[in-house]
């Protein structure tokens, strides 16, 4: 007979409470350390316990396994977006597609005289006019298929998330922590979609001055970077969740608490940092200085203060986007590097160890690259590489935060 424990004494089952995780028919009973689930019989010395705990079900790993590595690839597939804008962008492909469609936007001009329409209705607008002005036919194909894949890897990242989490939902292989952030991760997908097209648009009009180049808003821009940053990084936490169960300390410590907040902090201003160069990349305020580590042999340049109001430097005025940049990434190595530090004297994990040793030599290697894209102008192989390192440090830091996390996550 199977059995409910309730208070004092027992309860039988009339219906099965079926664990939504897995969708295997089992029971949940009252413990000193919270609700366990699992199959019980009543016997003359209690209850006995007839199946392992769910948490330790092959198949329950079997699918958290599945969920988690259908996240790591939504994740990747981030990650790549992330690069292939920054390669439209350097490249000034952004604003070749002057329309945006949900639907009709997916098929491109096939026929000569598509691409010529095309081609007329680019014309039309600033950047041609200022910029493109010897543009070809040729060349214009070029820019707008950049353009065009990075919209169809935008839509293809909706439909690989889309598809699966619904089977999964309907399944019954989401639990109650992971629903709320599908839902969550829906709507920054749809947002990022709308934010795409909300920041081309601020590209599209007139400037007020002729002499004006046509460009994204920067506000915009960061916005949309930013987006995808936070898309990214709960994506990736809760893919190590539960791909990689962290190993939790049995002797708990002051300095590992500590550590955990260094970690956190770690995170938190390379995201800063990360957004920060979308403001640099916005007004191309990698061009204005081209020295380090002074700017123009001082350690702060004389139009750091130029605009008035003084706010509207930290956003708009280039050398003051490009100077604070470089304060934020030399603020973020030395951070870094106080985590590092720190974490030498705590006994870590393996995988903790190697979290922390990576952030702090990708920390290195990212100063390394903006120094190099500043002082060679910028080229587009070293920027693109400078903005995924960006990435890659964020996902070092994230990992490093999950080794050190207090508890094991589930579904």
């Amino acid at each position: 007979m199977l059995l409910l424990m309730r208070g004092s004494g027992y309860r039988r089952l009339t219906s099965k409470l079926p664990f939504p995780n897995i969708g295997l028919p089992t029971w949940r009973v009252p413990h000193q350390h919270g609700t366990r689930y699992g199959l019980w019989q009543a016997g003359r010395a209690g209850p006995r316990r007839l199946s392992t705990p769910v948490e330790l079900h092959p198949q329950y790993q079997s699918r958290k396994r599945v969920v988690g590595w259908w996240l790591a690839g939504c994740c990747g597939m981030v990650a790549g977006s992330v690069l292939l804008g920054g390669v439209t962008r350097l490249t000034e492909s952004g604003l070749s597609m002057t329309k945006w469609h949900v639907i009709k936007g997916m098929r491109p001009p096939r026929s000569q005289k598509e691409w010529e329409e095309e081609f007329e209705r680019y014309k039309q607008f600033p950047e041609y006019k200022q910029v493109h002005q010897d543009l070809t036919l040729a060349g214009f194909k070029k820019i707008f298929y950049m353009e065009y894949a990075h919209r169809m890897w935008g839509r293809a990242i909706g439909l690989v998330f889309a598809v699966p989490a619904a089977y999964f939902w309907g399944k019954g292989w989401v639990g109650k922590s992971l629903k709320p952030r599908l839902v969550l991760y829906t709507g920054l997908i749809l947002f990022q979609g709308l934010l795409g097209w909300w920041m081309v648009r601020s590209g599209l009009k007139e400037k007020p001055s002729p002499t004006e180049v046509p460009r994204v808003s920067q506000y915009r821009l960061a916005a949309h970077l930013g987006t995808a940053l936070l898309l990214y990084s709960s994506m990736l936490y809760s893919s190590l969740g539960l791909l990689l169960p962290p190993k939790i300390s049995k002797t708990p410590s002051a300095r590992l608490s500590s550590l955990r907040h260094w970690a956190h902090g770690s995170v938190a201003i390379a995201f800063i940092t990360a957004l920060s160069g979308a403001f640099v990349a916005g007004l191309d305020a990698g061009l204005v200085y081209n020295s380090f580590p002074k700017m123009a042999g001082k350690w702060v340049p004389e139009d750091i203060a130029a605009m008035k109001p003084k706010m509207k430097n930290i956003f708009e005025n280039p050398t003051t986007v490009q100077f604070d940049h470089r304060l934020l990434g030399t603020t973020t190595l030395a951070f870094i590097l106080g985590t590092w530090a720190m974490a030498r004297g705590v006994a870590l994990a393996p995988r903790a160890r190697l979290a922390v040793n990576c952030l702090a030599g990708m920390a290195f290697l990212q100063v390394g690259l903006g120094v190099a894209t500043l002082l060679w102008y910028v080229p587009t192989p070293l920027a693109a590489s400078h903005q995924s390192g960006s990435v890659a440090l964020l996902s070092f830091g994230l990992w490093l935060m999950h080794e050190l996390r207090k508890t094991i996550p589930k579904l």
